[in-house]
């Protein structure tokens, strides 16, 4: 045990004391958290063995999980009167736009079959919360409100549809790519699940835990516990009931900010320490869950994918969506590249690999290639390409 502890602390004390250096240099911190867990695991200087997915991806969501209500929580609902609308419609049609133009890619540039082209489409559509919150943090970049609050939104609200194509078509190829007409309506069924059961208990469970937070009289320092647990709470409790945990944590973090009546500072100090931990050991165990040797094989096929998705897919799906919300054209084309990729397309990539069907290790290598890329190539470029459209002036 102490071993493992020591050997968690130091990766996650190093990956933060690396911040002001990333800051410096404008390299985005995830990539650098990736690179630290690549470093400890198997191929690197650790040499340590990790390869159960299985794990990763249930320690993975609860981490996602906590990113997802601290941003919630850090989100006034008066965001919604200039920002609500562009932001769902892009987190919902623009994720099947996306999905559908690197699907099509796949399909006739690579040969891949259909469904799995699809499949793969599903996964690498929806942009991250993580690399989104941690971009606007990071990132000295002085954006339009309507424009940063578009992105954290659209981030918040697109992993359901993302998260109900995966499963639909996970299931579907390992039924040997054979769907009966019944099925369908299923598959319809399980999306108007996912979505409607996670506003529900999103809504529902943050009112309740603002009630119970609000009536209760507790030392200062328990209010910050009670609302992270309250939340994950929430999380747990609408996936069982078949909805959308993501998205209920998201909504129940915002219910909570905009009902709350004590003060909220020491709240969202501590959230926002815990989104902080939960970013490093989300992408220190995906980094430690790569295999880096074994990546060839994945970059030619990732290559073709990432291109298409950074400067066909993205910029389609957004002006296609938002484009007559009286966006400047400037302003879309910041949104088509802020399309950050981050831990929620691994994590999306690992459940076709664990479940039953005939994905393999090989599907979750491209994935991650194509979400390196667009780390490395957007999160770079993105500051500069905000001051170069002079976005920081308005």
């Amino acid at each position: 045990m102490y071993s493992i502890l020591a050997l968690i602390c130091f990766a996650v004390f190093v990956s933060l004391a690396l911040f002001p250096l990333a800051k410096r240099t404008g390299a985005p911190l995830l990539l650098v958290i990736l690179a630290v867990g690549m470093l400890i695991g198997e191929d690197g200087i650790g040499g340590y063995l990790f390869n159960d997915f299985q794990l990763a991806f249930d320690v993975g969501s609860v981490a996602l999980a906590v990113i997802l209500f601290a941003g919630g929580l850090e989100t006034d609902k008066g965001v919604f009167r200039s920002s609500g609308a562009p932001a769902l419609i892009l987190a919902f049609p623009g994720v099947l736009i996306s999905a559908a133009i690197v699907a099509g890619a796949a399909y006739f540039f690579l040969d891949m079959p259909l469904m799995l082209a699809l499949l793969l489409g599903a996964v690498v559509a929806p942009t991250d919360a993580a690399a989104t919150f941690m971009f606007i943090q990071q990132s000295e970049l002085k954006i339009p409100s309507r424009v940063k609050n578009t992105l954290l939104l659209e981030s918040g609200f697109n992993d359901p549809a993302a998260i109900s194509l995966t499963i639909i078509l996970t299931v579907i190829i390992g039924a040997t790519l054979q769907v009966a007409a019944d099925d369908w309506l299923n598959y319809i069924w399980l999306v108007a699940a996912q979505i409607g059961f996670g506003v529900i208990g999103g809504l529902v469970g943050g009112w309740l835990l603002a009630e119970v937070m609000n009536r209760l009289t507790m030392s200062i320092g328990i209010y910050p516990v009670l609302a992270v647990i309250g939340g994950v709470l929430v999380f747990a409790v609408t996936y069982l009931l078949g909805g959308s945990g993501f998205l209920a944590i998201y909504i129940a973090g915002m219910t909570l900010r905009n009902r709350l009546h004590i003060p909220l500072e020491r709240i969202t100090n501590f959230s926002e320490g815990m989104q902080w931990l939960s970013q490093m050991i989300l992408f220190l165990i995906l980094g430690l869950l790569v295999t880096p040797s074994a990546l060839p094989g994945a970059i030619f096929p990732a290559l073709i994918c990432a291109a298409v998705l950074t400067f066909a897919a993205r910029p389609i799906a957004v002006f296609a969506s938002v484009g007559w919300f009286q966006f400047k054209f400037k302003e879309l084309v910041f949104l088509s590249w802020v399309g950050l990729r981050g831990a929620v397309p691994i994590l999306l990539a690992i459940y076709p690999v664990v479940a039953p069907g005939p994905v393999d290790i090989l599907f979750f290598e491209t994935v991650f290639i194509i979400v390196v890329v667009s780390l490395t190539l957007q999160g770079f470029t993105a500051g500069a390409l905000g001051k170069a459209l002079k976005l920081d002036r308005e």
